[in-house]
């Protein structure tokens, strides 16, 4: 898909040198559409973006350890994202799956745990409008993969736009296992880090359980900013509020966002954000260590 004379990151070098054992918290690959087939939840055209082509970005920022999550476009389908990691130490990468949870297999989850699975996806399109009953209707599902995960020691992987996060919390803050929220919880950056609903994330993720952690990722998705200068107090608001709950992720290879914004670009925002590197170590090493077990 990408043509390269519109790549916003050929011109751009890493603003700062990546901690030792730097982690994209959030990254997606796409193989040929005649080997991995697509599902029926399409909601952009599918790139051709291999884990070669990831690879070879991730090591200009320095980036050495990669959590890979199922994108929409391949459903329940994991094995391009799995076949991806099998070229890879199994030492430096886990993924987030999405799943049937009424169609698995006996030793199914196991198998997938072993591989470097730590992690379950909930994801809603970004650009759903509000919808009365939906987060209800959601709740069954919800429980059952947070069983499922609880027993594995994995997460919940939450990808919604925010008026479905704010109709969530009352049980986002009852789940028995840790979770990720995407994209800082997609409220929209317009309307300021004072909008109630962004306030009930901020007291979310500083409750003090510390299993709420938060992706620092796809600004684009909702800053309305050419150079997202409106996500800054975003960001700022969270690494005050429990800067040991948030990882950083490329959102690679940005889909519909390709030929306007750079994986660099993006990790440069991060100096802007947090100009001290004891911060950054936090959200590109020691958090995503945590969270998804790495040693």
């Amino acid at each position: 898909m990408n043509d390269t004379t519109h790549d916003p990151d050929a011109v751009l070098e890493p603003a700062f040198s990546a901690p030792a054992l730097a982690c994209d918290a959030h990254c997606h690959v796409f193989g040929a559409a005649e080997r991995y087939p697509y599902g029926t939840d399409l909601r952009y055209q599918p790139p051709f973006e291999p884990i070669e082509a990831y690879l070879k970005l991730a090591r200009r920022i320095g980036l050495v350890r990669f959590v890979f999550v199922q994108p929409s476009a391949y459903g329940f389908d994991n094995s391009c994202m799995f076949d991806a990691m099998r070229q890879l130490d199994p030492a430096v990468r886990r993924a987030i799956v999405d799943l049937d949870e009424t169609a698995l297999k006996d030793g199914q989850l196991d198998d997938w745990n072993r591989l470097g699975v730590r992690g379950i996806r909930v994801n809603i399109s970004p650009l759903r409008q509000a919808e009365a009953g939906l987060a209800a209707a959601m709740l069954p599902r919800i429980a059952r993969l947070a069983a499922l995960a609880r027993e594995l020691g994995w997460d919940l992987d939450f990808l919604t736009p925010g008026w479905l996060v704010s109709e969530l919390m009352p049980a986002l803050r009852e789940l028995p296992v840790e979770f990720t929220v995407a994209h800082f919880g997609l409220f929209p950056a317009k309307d300021g880090v004072q909008q109630r609903g962004f306030r009930d994330f901020l007291s979310l993720v500083g409750d003090g359980s510390r299993r709420c952690f938060v992706k620092l990722t796809g600004i684009y998705r909702f800053s309305q900013d050419p150079e997202f200068a409106d996500v800054k107090p975003f960001a700022e608001a969270l690494i005050t509020t429990a800067p040991g709950q948030l990882i950083w992720g490329s959102d690679f290879p940005h889909l519909s966002f390709y030929d306007r914004v750079g994986t660099i670009q993006l990790y440069n925002k991060l100096a802007q954000w947090a100009p001290e590197a004891k911060t950054r170590q936090l959200i590109l090493a020691d958090n995503p260590a945590r969270l998804f077990g790495f040693s």
